[in-house]
């Protein structure tokens, strides 16, 4: 992710939403928080099977009060969810160093 960012300075803003923005760059790694936010979104996707017309910024990592990772979908995402009877979405990611991992369960009816 450290490369991508130095290569492509505008990669936060196509794919992140400002709320993640502002919270993976107030850390001492942002490269971190955003391959962790990204691994995310990748595992998103596959649990809904993939869809049409993604768009990045259509799923996105929030916060719960507690501090559990929640996620956002919006467009064609929350149309993927939905056609799928897709109720909630489970996350669980984990970033260090060099590697970031996720992994996703669809909830159904």
């Amino acid at each position: 992710m450290e490369r991508a960012l130095a290569r492509h300075p505008t990669l936060p803003e196509r794919v992140f939403t400002p709320e993640e923005r502002t919270y993976c760059e107030s850390k001492a790694r942002p490269a971190e928080s955003y391959a962790g936010r990204f691994a995310a979104r990748e595992a998103v996707i596959k649990a809904l099977g993939g869809y049409r017309g993604k768009r990045w910024q259509d799923i996105s990592v929030a916060r719960h009060p507690s501090g559990a990772p929640g996620i956002l979908l919006a467009g064609n995402a929350k149309a993927r969810a939905e056609a799928l009877g897709v109720e909630r979405l489970l996350i669980t990611f984990s970033h260090e160093k060099t590697n970031a991992v996720a992994f996703c369960v669809a909830v159904g009816r």
